[in-house]
């Protein structure tokens, strides 16, 4: 490959940046500080002078700015191909003996970018004004070194990059395997972490789509959410469909139970066969602090789907296959192996709770088609999902007060 390619490669994965940038009409100040990035090293990537080491700031500014699913695939499949003729180039310098490798290497900065070294008069002074317009994007020489192939670098970049991407969560669709498990997280009151076990999924793209719903309540009604407020700061309750917004201006945690909703199919009428769904495990601590919220008035129903339970609170929790219901008939339970294709797709409901701790956790789905194999890893926006226990917390549901009045009420009342 020329070093004209790996220029392209970085300037593609860039124009695509200001594509989306541009989309919010905000400046880089503005737009940085709502991504929780530094503004100098936004409008480094924008201009194609520095290229994130991890996809997370990647995906934070695709999620804001609304990205669409296939704009970011399209965006990882870029960040991809930008890493690794990054890593061609910090190789390439490698090969000069007269200057030691120290200096030549790039450092990553404070975000997280990879960025060759530069003239310190070139280094900006601060972040720019936020209400000042930031200067046209303009890439530095940086490429023009001699390039020396190293086929070895360049493979270590892909396989430690290729996992970075999470399945992203609420309603949402996937065109790549992405199970490299994530670092494990740990929260301040967490007494035991897990590590989750190394990827199985060939690099290969997947022969599967598949979307997550990771806000779906019990019979469309029953749900509890733990919230740090007292009851009169809390709003009313929202409808199941609204819920995810309401929970992420409360700070509210899924409470004792959260449900994952996965849909997956094939992409062609190839038969692909998934193997097996696991549950890792990332962190377990004490129940975190606040109060339980019910969102179950009015509820009910004759329905109670097949589903997968998981009980957080297992040494080794595993997910195992349970029968549902209507009025009349049972609904067979889901048992691994089992195939999906383009016209016969399935639906996976995860039904994971605890009554003890605080959990970190994720799901992994196995799959296997025409000899080759691979992992599909299931997450919270490429975090692991929070579940904590709401046992001996207040408990609260929304009805009538002594007054009359519609308020959150105890639950006992």
């Amino acid at each position: 490959m020329s070093i004209r390619d790996e220029v392209e490669e970085v300037e593609e994965f860039a124009a695509l940046l200001r594509v989306l940038k541009d989309r919010t009409d905000r400046s880089y100040g503005s737009l940085a500080r709502r991504v929780h990035m530094n503004t100098s090293t936004l409008h480094r990537y924008c201009a194609g002078e520095a290229v994130p080491q991890d996809f997370a700031p990647v995906e934070r500014l695709a999620a804001f700015c609304e990205a669409t699913p296939e704009e970011r695939l399209e965006l990882h499949r870029l960040w991809l191909s930008a890493v690794a003729a990054r890593q061609r180039v910090s190789s390439a310098g490698s090969a000069r003996a007269a200057i030691p490798a120290q200096a030549q290497a790039p450092a990553p900065d404070a975000d997280g970018a990879l960025v060759e070294e530069s003239n310190p008069a070139e280094q900006p002074g601060g972040d720019p004004d936020p209400d000042e317009p930031a200067p046209s994007p303009a890439p530095r020489p940086w490429f023009r070194r001699r390039r020396v192939l190293a086929p070895t670098a360049v493979a270590c970049a892909l396989l430690a990059t290729l996992g970075s991407v999470s399945a992203l969560s609420g309603d949402r669709s996937s065109e790549a395997d992405t199970s490299a498990p994530a670092v494990p997280h740990r929260s301040a009151n967490s007494s035991a972490t897990v590590a989750p076990s190394p990827a199985r999924n060939s690099t290969a793209p997947s022969p599967l789509a598949w979307s997550t719903d990771s806000v779906v309540w019990d019979k469309g009604c029953d749900h509890d959410y733990v919230i740090d407020k007292s009851p009169a700061r809390v709003p009313p309750p929202p409808v199941e469909q609204d819920a995810g917004a309401w929970a992420a201006t409360q700070g509210a945690v899924r409470g004792r139970q959260t449900r994952v909703q996965i849909s997956v199919q094939g992409r062609s009428s190839t038969a692909v066969v998934l193997t097996a769904l696991h549950v890792r495990v990332v962190a377990r601590g004490t129940p975190a602090v606040g109060s339980a919220y019910a969102m179950d008035q009015g509820c009910g129903s004759d329905l109670r789907p097949r589903r997968f339970t998981v009980n957080l609170d297992a040494d080794r929790p595993t997910a195992r296959p349970k029968d549902g219901a209507d009025s009349e008939h049972t609904i067979p339970a889901v048992h691994f192996p089992y195939r999906v294709s383009a016209e016969d797709p399935e639906v996976l409901l995860v039904d994971a709770t605890t009554q003890a701790y605080d959990a970190r956790w994720y799901l992994e789905l196995d799959w296997s088609s025409q000899g080759r194999t691979g992992t599909i890893r299931i997450d919270d926006h490429g975090r692991p999902f929070q579940t904590t226990s709401i046992k001996g917390m207040p408990h609260y549901w929304y009805g009538t007060n002594n007054a009359g009045e519609r308020a959150w009420v105890p639950y006992d009342s």
